[in-house]
């Protein structure tokens, strides 16, 4: 079994632009991820999220694909469109965090899956709330307490000295994760390639590189060895009001922190609050939410991401 996070494989095509709509029209599955919202009862701005994959396979290969958009989320999904060429059959199941994943089989030889999404957003940035306090764990949530423990990518006990001497004297709240957000932000330099699926927390900060991924990874284990909850979350996040990256468009990584009672939205690799962040999944690292999970071994031939604002108010 294999599975493929955001930023990873590092052999992915680096210089992509994103396929027209009219040029992938094989097995369309409409009848499952309609429309969920009326646009008029959602804010702009609007923008178009989705991706292409391409795969090779030699023989029938088992996979579960989870690029399709949460419908539980603060954005209202316009039109969705998943399509497969050639034509498979497939499903879609909600998985033990809610993250909507999709089955089916790959067939012998070329197949393109495609994912296509028009979404309305509010246009305010990522909500900060400076004044939310720490929990402790005697009173955190049931649900909660899942996100305080270690996972494979976050060894938060193993962090333990690390976080306690760096962020401990840091007084409790939000002031102390956005100290811990700054200093992964800073201490980690982003660089394509520079982890693997299999590179933990410990060895994003040996290393002092990593991606989108990595960052949160970090963050995550630094938060859980203080017994804050985090979790993983990843999705589309368009260039609003920033200037577009000099690097690829790929999914994008970040955190979530359980602080006064609610979930925040940090970004260690960005470290700004952002406009138009659009859910696909959550879990307690990357690996709960692998964009595709195969049971066999096909060859990831090409892949295209893409999340624009959509300045044509056609749909």
């Amino acid at each position: 079994m294999s599975n493929v996070g955001p930023n990873q494989p590092s052999t992915w095509p680096d210089q992509r632009e994103p396929a027209s709509p009219s040029s992938f029209t094989g097995g369309s599955y409409r009848g499952d991820v309609g429309v969920t919202a009326p646009k008029d009862a959602w804010p702009v701005p609007r923008i178009r999220v989705g991706c292409d994959f391409t795969w090779k396979s030699e023989i029938p290969t088992a996979a579960v694909v989870q690029v399709e958009l949460r419908h539980d989320a603060a954005f209202g999904i316009d039109t969705e469109l998943w399509s497969a060429d050639p034509a498979v059959e497939s499903r879609i199941y909600l998985d033990g965090y809610d993250n909507r994943c999709r089955r089916l089989t790959f067939p012998p030889g070329t197949i393109g899956l495609r994912y296509d999404a028009r979404v309305s957003v509010s246009d305010d940035p990522d909500a900060a709330d400076p004044q939310a306090s720490e929990v402790a764990p005697e009173d955190l949530p049931d649900d909660t307490l899942v996100f305080t423990l270690p996972s494979r990518f976050c060894p938060s006990d193993l962090l333990a000295d690390e976080a306690w001497q760096r962020f401990g004297g840091v007084p409790p709240g939000y002031g102390r994760v956005q100290t811990i957000c700054e200093h992964v932000h800073k201490r980690l330099t982003w660089q394509a390639g520079a982890s693997s699926p299999s590179t933990s927390a410990i060895e994003v900060l040996a290393s002092g590189t990593g991606v989108c991924r990595d960052f949160a990874h970090l963050m995550i284990s630094f938060c859980r060895a203080l017994n804050i909850p985090a979790r993983y979350a990843f999705g589309y996040l368009p260039d609003i009001g920033v200037a577009p990256p000099d690097v690829v468009m790929d999914f994008c990584a970040w955190t979530e922190v359980f602080l006064g009672g609610h979930w925040c939205t940090f970004d260690p690799r960005n470290n700004e609050r952002r406009i138009g962040r659009v859910l696909i999944g959550r879990g307690r690292d990357a690996l709960d939410v692998a964009m595709v999970t195969t049971f066999g071994g096909p060859e990831l031939v090409e892949m295209v991401v893409w999340a624009d604002e959509v300045l044509d108010p056609t749909p």
